[in-house]
């Protein structure tokens, strides 16, 4: 097997997140990939055979995550492929709602095989987004059933956005750990505080330059950040989209890096409003505007609200 040993800043790429589905139980306020019962797209076991095969051929990557939408809705694919994963050597965890957690019972045959197959983490959503009553949420039975079983695992708790106490320059603080994309522009940012759009001059949450890791779809998109890709692994080989990379010829991505959504803002001379929540929010609604202008880089639609 031929290896692409990729080195330097630019070239190390660590994880490959699988969106295993677009499709959710769900359709919480907060969620930037528009995820819902509607949402179409899943991937099939051979084509996580042949991302599993590229991600050895990039050489540097470690982990493989199952994610959606709602990965434990196709179990059968996701066990298979977490199976895959492990032969291969990668570390290997989860992101879910736990909505099957129905019973500790239950749950704890829900995850049984994992213990089998020697999972290194399960991430679960535990908050309002998911359950009214968190005390008694299902992701509590899911967390339960993964401690008698001793596979490792975490919640993830984002709060409905609060705001805090000021900060020493007078500007209020937003908490709550939502990201101002997807669906959480049309439901959460009412009334909460805004700064002006020239201030966002850089990206403070995703590796433009690095690639520390990739979200990866059914349709082929390689998510560098959700609804901003590199480019089609069904049309170029993913390993060959890794080592190839340039941000500097990115259209998306090199003004980001440069000057962060105010500079995408500027690039394009895109109509804005004076203020916004935060980077994320100028940078969804920048990116919307040229998604037809850009639609190999700026994808899938559904990602943005658009089918």
């Amino acid at each position: 097997m031929k290896i692409l040993l990729l080195r330097g800043e630019k070239k190390m790429l660590k994880g490959i997140h699988f969106l295993l589905t677009y499709t959710c139980n769900y359709e919480c306020d907060h969620c930037f990939l528009y995820c819902s019962p509607k949402s179409q797209g899943t991937f099939t076991i051979k084509q996580i055979k042949d991302v599993l095969l590229e991600a050895k051929n990039i050489g540097t990557v470690e982990w493989i995550y199952f994610e959606g939408g709602e990965p434990f809705l196709y179990y059968p694919i996701m066990v298979e492929g977490i199976k895959l994963a492990k032969e291969q050597g990668f570390k290997v965890g989860i992101v879910t709602n736990s909505y099957w957690a129905t019973s500790l019972e239950d749950a704890e045959l829900w995850l049984k095989p994992f213990s089998v197959l020697g999972i290194d983490d399960i991430s679960i959503s535990d908050d309002t987004f998911h359950y009214e009553d968190v005390d008694q949420s299902l992701s509590k039975i899911a967390k339960k059933a993964t401690d008698n079983l001793k596979l490792p695992s975490m919640t993830i708790c984002i709060e409905e956005p609060e705001v805090k106490k000021e900060q020493e320059k007078g500007e209020p603080v937003i908490s709550g750990g939502a990201m101002f994309k997807g669906r959480a522009v049309e439901t959460l940012i009412k009334d909460l505080p805004k700064r002006p759009w020239d201030e966002f001059d850089e990206c403070p949450y995703e590796d433009l330059k690095g690639l520390g890791r990739i979200h990866v779809d059914p349709f082929g998109n390689a998510h560098i950040c959700q609804g901003l890709s590199i480019g089609n692994f069904w049309e170029t080989p993913l390993s060959e989209l890794i080592k190839n990379y340039n941000p500097d010829s990115h259209p998306i991505c090199e003004p980001l890096i440069r000057g962060g959504p105010t500079q995408l803002v500027k690039e394009f001379n895109i109509e804005h409003e004076k203020d916004y929540v935060d980077e994320c929010h100028l940078c969804y609604l920048a990116r919307l505007s040229l998604i037809d202008k850009y639609p190999k880089y700026l994808a899938p639609r559904q990602v943005y609200g658009l089918e």
